[in-house]
């Protein structure tokens, strides 16, 4: 065999093009970190301060992660990440929304 079988190496994790995507990577990160949290700190009543805004944020950087994303395993964590981050902001916002009931 002529060929020698190489791996592809230093691309990124969600990039199936075979292209680096460090922008989006670190966006997915962020939206899935922001999402976890905002879900988690949700179905507690005495943090839903922390629920509201971590959950905007992550909608935030889910929706520019969507816009920006090249490849279609990119795509799917942002929505699952951004559907985590959406649930746990309109759950905070059921318990008493970004102020804290500071506000109204």
């Amino acid at each position: 065999m002529a060929q020698v079988a190489r791996g592809q190496q230093g691309i990124g994790l969600f990039a199936s093009d075979g292209e680096r995507h460090t922008t989006q990577d670190i966006l997915i990160g962020l939206t899935v970190l922001l999402g976890a949290i905002a879900l988690v700190t949700s179905f507690f009543s005495g943090l839903h301060v922390l629920a509201s805004w971590t959950g905007l944020v992550g909608i935030v950087t889910g929706a520019w992660g969507q816009m920006i994303s090249a490849t279609t395993r990119e795509r799917f964590v942002v929505i699952i990440a951004l559907g985590a981050a959406a649930l746990g902001f309109f759950l905070g916002m059921a318990r008493g929304g970004l102020l804290g009931g500071i506000v109204g």
